[in-house]
């Protein structure tokens, strides 16, 4: 097992190379969060492996090498290849529901039967899970299903549905 690390060689560690390291990471990701997770990777890396260095060109080479390579591999990851920045998910409007559809008559039910209905059909949670997600007690969800299947027959009747 590597030996421990001093809180000196830490500090020493993170004000010689964090600048280094989120120069590096920002040239490649373009993106500061992305650089500062980049960052705390190569410091995470160098403090488990504790890797033994010839000399102080030595150690900021493995920097260097480290933190790209670890920048490639964030560029090539499932998950960014996935995702979108929350900014440009804010433009995008959720799913309209279909005049006449069930979801539309759902959406007309008060909020409180409108979120457990949904949850319940729509997502298949049962009613404990979803007092767990609303921090509600189960019967109160149970409740307030039975109280929303009555309003939405209600609407449905209404709109025709047998």
């Amino acid at each position: 097992m590597p030996p421990s690390l001093t809180r000196q060689e830490a500090e020493r560690l993170v004000n010689t190379y964090a600048d280094l390291i989120l120069r590096l990471s920002y040239t490649y990701l373009s993106h500061t969060h992305d650089a500062q997770d980049i960052c705390q990777t190569v410091f995470l890396k160098l403090i488990e492996r504790r890797p033994a260095f010839a000399s102080s060109e030595h150690e900021k080479a493995w920097i260097i090498r480290t933190t790209i390579n670890a920048c490639k591999d964030h560029l090539k990851s499932h998950w960014r290849k996935t995702t979108v920045p929350i900014e440009a998910a804010r433009h995008v409007p959720a799913p309209a529901a279909e005049p006449g559809s069930i979801l539309a008559s759902v959406n007309l039910l008060p909020p409180k039967y409108r979120a457990v209905i949904y949850l319940h059909y729509y997502e298949g949670y049962t009613a404990p899970e979803i007092a767990q997600l609303l921090g509600r007690l189960p019967s109160t969800v149970n409740t307030q299903l039975r109280r929303g299947r009555e309003q939405l027959k209600t609407l449905l009747e209404k709109e025709g549905y047998p």
